[in-house]
């Protein structure tokens, strides 16, 4: 099992390359059956113009984690994911270290999925409370 779950987190480690998830160095940090676990810092290059983590950053972190969580529990040969719908509500303040966000399946369904993202901080105190609805839509 542990070396699944480490084969699982390179490839997603390895598709952020040149990519939005690179730029924000969000990284994959661990899987299980239900869930995605990924890290961002929070950096200046996050910041919102007050010195704390933009919300936009945060949502970019909720989706990238929710999306890749999609493309791990769905079938990627067959089907490939689209995010159709994110709410984010922010809750606590970050000016530094790392946040982590937590994907977790809410529905499975075989055309839409429901995943709530938890971000939290380095004392795991909640940070945002994410959902993001994905779509799967066959390949052609």
């Amino acid at each position: 099992m542990e070396e699944h779950k480490a084969k699982i987190l390179e490839v997603c480690n390895e598709i952020r390359k040149n990519t939005l998830m690179e730029t924000l160095e969000i990284e994959y940090v661990d899987v299980g059956e239900n869930f995605l676990l990924a890290r961002m810092p929070v950096t200046k290059k996050v910041h919102q113009p007050d010195g704390v983590l933009h919300g936009g950053a945060s949502v970019a972190l909720a989706e990238s984690v929710g999306s890749a969580a999609s493309y791990i529990f769905l079938d990627a040969s067959k089907v490939f994911v689209r995010g159709i719908e994110i709410a984010a509500n922010h809750v606590k303040g970050v000016r530094e270290g790392f946040v982590y966000a937590r994907a977790t399946i809410l529905h499975k369904g075989k055309t839409t999925q429901l995943w709530e993202i938890k971000i939290t901080n380095e004392n795991n105190e909640l940070v945002s409370n994410c959902k993001l609805t994905t779509i799967a839509l066959p390949r052609k």
